[in-house]
């Protein structure tokens, strides 16, 4: 447990609580709180490792990146709450200069975003030609899952985060978790104003959450990049509670084999035999099946949820 006096020790620098409050409204790398504070990245470095040897932040490896987030609420809350009392809604001059940097830094994200879908349109459009219009798989995706409210969701391969986007405001918790940092870096782009969202980056067969953590997760156009799909739905199934839901989106069986190069699939779709079998192993039943014709590829939608709770019947195909 974090003391008090190593807290207060790693507060007594205004470079420090300036990168407490920054962290407050955003999670941020080290290179944009050096760029907010207009100091090196070394220098900002030595002071999140204080922050975080107090417990009052994270660090997050992404690549070449270091992300930091807030630390555990039981420490930091209290503290924020104190300082907010303090302040007694005076006027902070360093702070308004630093929210203005930083919404200069939320600014370059979204450029960045906006010209890597440029870049990318062309092979975006080519996949999607090839199936139903993404509107219509996302609208399936939506009455399969109902209205009803989400305790923890988790998107398994979030890419740039459309699925938290979509679902993300039903849950109490969203995480998207994704391999690649760029992907991470344009959702963070998209949904830096979402409070009850958290990015990570992780592999889909390693999970940042225990046993039985969360009650949904989603696959969105994912497993057929797996190499193991078996080992993707074992470890979705592992972080479920009992009840929980498992979503997966993606193609029934094709042959263009052209986009194993292509695209890098590593599987041409999958049946709903061996979605089943899979479900089963992970000790998943499958509640509903949907098929979304409409091009040379069908999408296929299956809803498994894990043992303990009642089940719906398996809509036909």
């Amino acid at each position: 447990m974090t003391e008090p006096l190593d807290i207060f020790r790693a507060l007594a620098d205004a470079t420090r609580l300036r990168i407490l409050a920054l962290v407050r409204r955003m999670e941020l790398s080290v290179g944009e709180l050096a760029q907010v504070l207009g100091q090196s990245q070394p220098r900002v470095s030595r002071h999140v490792k204080i922050l975080t040897d107090a417990g009052l932040v994270e660090r997050r490896k992404e690549g070449s990146w270091v992300f930091v987030a807030l630390g555990a609420p039981s420490v930091v809350e209290p503290l924020a709450a104190a300082l907010d009392a303090w302040g007694g809604g005076t006027v902070d001059r360093w702070a308004e200069a630093d929210l203005a940097r930083l919404q200069a830094v939320r600014a370059d994200r979204t450029a960045a975003a906006a010209a890597w879908f440029q870049t990318h349109a062309g092979e975006w459009d080519a996949i999607r030609s090839l199936h139903v219009a993404e509107s219509e798989v996302e609208a399936a995706m939506a009455a399969v899952l109902g209205e009803a409210p989400v305790g923890v969701l988790v998107d398994i391969g979030t890419g740039t985060g459309r699925m938290l986007e979509l679902f993300g405001g039903r849950a109490a918790q969203a995480l998207g978790v994704d391999r690649s940092s760029e992907m991470l870096r344009l959702a963070r782009a998209k949904l830096h104003d979402r409070a009850n969202t958290e990015l990570r980056q992780a592999d889909l067969y390693r999970l940042p959450l225990g046993d039985g953590e969360a009650d949904l997760a989603i696959l969105h156009h994912v497993l057929h990049f797996a190499e193991a799909p078996e080992l993707a739905i074992g470890e979705a199934a592992r972080v479920l509670g009992p009840g929980g839901r498992l979503l997966i989106a993606d193609f029934a069986p094709h042959g263009r084999e052209e986009l194993r190069t292509r695209d890098a699939h590593a599987r041409l779709g999958f049946s709903d035999e061996q979605v089943r079998h899979w479900y089963e192993a992970a000790g998943l039943q499958l509640a509903r099946t949907e098929t979304l014709e409409g091009g040379e590829l069908t999408v296929k939608l299956w809803l498994g949820r894990k043992q303990g709770a009642r089940l719906k019947e398996v809509k036909a195909a």
